[in-house]
């Protein structure tokens, strides 16, 4: 396959992944901020989805206040905001416009449909009656995609690809959010809220009930952990992402990635042999900030060895 073509695929995926993160991240803030909290409480839950997004600055200087309005239209329809669900549904569709020959036809009409409905409302449109609505548009969209995608395409390099980009960013984006909430949520827990703070946490992954049917218990800090991290079975868990990555690279294998393919295979087993109460007790901050950096290094060298650099 052309590096070219492979490189927009990959980038198609990852930015498709992205967006649906960030309505899932924004859904569940926002439904978490309608329960009775202080303002000051209200103003960190926001603020969180700026930390987990690296956005701080770049929000800052356009907007004065951290609240719910200002963040929705930043991270929601802000088009001068390059991780805008707006912009990463633009970006995709421009991807995917690039390799109309290598997607299926029900996958070009999925994409650019989304894009098209996206272009023509304006935030007001889309967030400010409810905004809950939007959200499971965006992520019934992308469902619809990664169906039709599974449904329709050909299993050969372009499919696998695609594969890539949606791990490495699911990857990324579990890691980013449990880092962000897990110590905040620890040393916040008050007894009343706790519930409802670590529901969100898992509903943002679509985890809730799979912990429910895991652990049959009350919601703990350190199981949800494991749960993320550890658990193959779970399909946005870290272990889930990295055998699926090594699986993939495996296929997609040429002379220049035998070093890429090692370095996922052993941080693949990192995680498929290790234990939560180790990287508790070593610090979870470390631990995922490490995972981080080599999930950042993995996506360096897959677009060194296989794509446009």
């Amino acid at each position: 396959m052309l590096s070219r073509t492979a490189d927009h695929l990959f980038w198609m995926s990852r930015y498709l992944e992205r967006a649906e993160n960030l309505a899932r991240l924004l859904d569940v803030t926002w439904q978490y901020t309608l329960v009775p909290l202080s303002d000051e409480a209200q103003r960190q839950q926001w603020n969180a989805v700026l930390v987990l997004n690296s956005l701080e600055v770049p929000f800052t200087a356009k907007y004065a206040e951290v609240n719910g309005d200002s963040v929705l239209r930043f991270m929601v329809r802000d088009e001068g905001n390059l991780s805008s669900i707006y912009a990463c549904l633009r970006m995709a569709r421009e991807n995917a416009h690039a390799v109309r020959g290598t997607i299926t036809n029900e996958m070009w009409e999925t994409i650019n449909t989304a894009w098209l409905e996206l272009r023509e409302q304006s935030y007001e449109q889309l967030v400010v009656n409810e905004p809950g609505e939007f959200f499971e548009w965006v992520k019934a969209r992308v469902s619809l995609l990664r169906g039709v995608t599974s449904g329709t395409m050909l299993r050969d390099e372009a499919f696998d690809f695609i594969g890539l980009g949606a791990l490495l960013e699911r990857a990324d984006n579990t890691a980013r959010l449990l880092d962000v909430k897990y110590y905040v949520l620890k040393s916040s827990d008050d007894g009343t809220s706790d519930f409802y703070a670590w529901g969100a946490l898992l509903r943002a992954v679509s985890a809730f009930e799979a912990y429910r049917r895991t652990f049959r218990s009350s919601i703990q800090p350190e199981r949800v952990a494991e749960l993320l991290i550890l658990n193959g079975n779970m399909p946005r868990s870290l272990a889930f992402c990295l055998e699926g990555l090594v699986k993939t690279l495996r296929r997609v294998a040429n002379d220049q990635s035998t070093e890429t393919l090692r370095q996922a295979g052993r941080l693949y087993a990192t995680l498929r042999y290790g234990r939560i109460e180790d990287f508790l007790q070593e610090g979870l901050h470390e631990f995922l900030t490490d995972f981080m950096k080599h999930i950042y290094a993995l996506g360096d060298r897959i677009s060194r060895d296989f794509l446009v650099v």
